[in-house]
């Protein structure tokens, strides 16, 4: 298995960011990609620090690419950097042209934890075509989808630069999206969420969202907090859900 430190100028960006990237080395490729994203207050470095991801995914024939997303909710913000289309656009172009990639819809999926598991939903609903399936791991899922914050508080001036006024019914809000596509160009979703997590309402009511609207889906609640001791477990339940939409088995 090789890991490299990845840092490139993004023409989106305007500027140099950085990703890092799991390489595997069973099989001959072309491979699929897993596009693993960080929460609001971690980087692209986070889940190779926190968890056992690298070991995890040691017998995968699977790239894991792990952007830096910054504060971005991997959005294309009203007032700022649009981290959406620099990831799901530029970056999934850039890393089929660097790595062996299997460069189609059928080889790529997101996750990510929190700020990620809102990310990773919104990157495969907004992009379909290039995704297949996406994982939210005590993800913020309804941020975009109110004008207040999941404490009930208006939005901060940050969240309103990235959202703007009125963000629900738009391209940020999960509820809308999802609505959207036509039942055969859905990607495959799965969502977590543990039983004592500050985001556990977010994710029952999107849950409740999804089965009125008929749209197909897992969902699990477990015991856990908003914490890596949470996060480092069901990335594995990831892993398993994927083995079948990337033919990882």
């Amino acid at each position: 298995m090789a890991f490299v430190d990845w840092h490139y100028f993004s023409t989106a960006l305007g500027k140099q960011t950085s990703a890092y990237v799991i390489l595997p080395e069973v099989g001959t490729g072309p491979y699929p990609v897993l596009y693993l994203l960080h929460g609001m207050s971690d980087d692209h470095t986070i889940w190779l620090r926190r968890t056992s991801i690298e070991r995890y995914v040691a017998t995968l024939p699977l790239i894991v690419v792990m952007p830096n997303g910054e504060r971005s909710f991997y959005c294309d913000a009203v007032e700022g950097y649009p981290f959406g289309t620099a990831i799901g656009v530029e970056l999934v172009d850039r890393v089929d042209r660097t790595f062996p990639t299997h460069a189609e819809r059928s080889g790529r999926a997101t996750a990510g934890l929190s700020m990620g598991g809102y990310g990773a939903l919104r990157l495969a609903l907004t992009y379909p075509e290039r995704f297949c399936a996406a994982v939210s791991h005590s993800g913020a899922l309804g941020f975009g989808h109110r004008k207040v914050g999941h404490d009930g508080k208006p939005l901060s001036p940050e969240y309103l630069r990235i959202l703007g006024e009125n963000p629900m019914g738009g391209q940020n809000d999960l509820h809308a999206l999802v609505t959207t596509i036509p039942p055969d160009k859905l990607p495959a979703l799965r969502i977590d969420c543990g039983t004592e997590d500050f985001l556990l309402d977010a994710n029952r009511e999107y849950h409740s969202h999804l089965k009125a609207e008929g749209i197909p889906h897992e969902y699990e609640e477990h015991p856990g907090a908003h914490n890596w001791d949470y996060w480092d477990i069901h990335i594995q339940d990831t892993l398993k859900f994927l083995t079948d939409k990337l033919s990882l088995n």
